[in-house]
């Protein structure tokens, strides 16, 4: 499957469905809860806009958020569904935006991922990320996300 980039007008219900079934593993696990709770079809449909939304499959079954960033393109809410995992979609989605990377002469991928989520760790150092940093959400004394990148040659 090719990936392509999302326009309106798109399903923008069936990605936020995908986002949703797909992150809800993680709920028990992490702490503060997903960003994904307060996500909307119209917060996707502006992302497409100020950013790129990329997806495969027609209804989606795998997603990514690209937001420009001054010297990096900012990796999100990359998202497979459960019973098209290990056909490489998510490296599929990675090479894209690393062309795209290229593309707007940006030096870096970064993405964020929480510590609680070992295997999320492990799957992007497979793909050439490596961790650049820790940070706190807003009341939380303890990191509770790590920094990854990966340059863009």
């Amino acid at each position: 499957m090719t990936p392509y980039r999302a326009r309106a007008p798109f399903d923008w219900t069936a990605l936020l469905h995908l986002i949703r079934a797909e992150f809800a593993y993680m709920e028990p696990r992490i702490n503060p809860p997903s960003s994904m709770h307060r996500l909307t079809e119209a917060d996707i449909a502006a992302k497409a806009e100020s950013g790129e939304v990329w997806v495969i499959g027609t209804p989606p079954v795998a997603c990514v958020f690209l937001t420009y960033q001054p010297e990096s393109l900012y990796i999100g809410k990359l998202a497979v569904a459960a019973d098209q995992r290990g056909k490489g979609l998510a490296r599929a989605l990675i090479t894209v935006a690393e062309g795209r990377a290229r593309e707007l002469a940006l030096g870096w991928l970064e993405l964020e991922t929480r510590v609680e989520l070992l295997e999320n760790h492990a799957a992007f150092a497979r793909m050439g990320f490596h961790e650049v940093g820790r940070t706190a959400h807003a009341g939380f004394d303890r990191p509770t996300s790590i920094t990854f990148r990966k340059a863009v040659g």
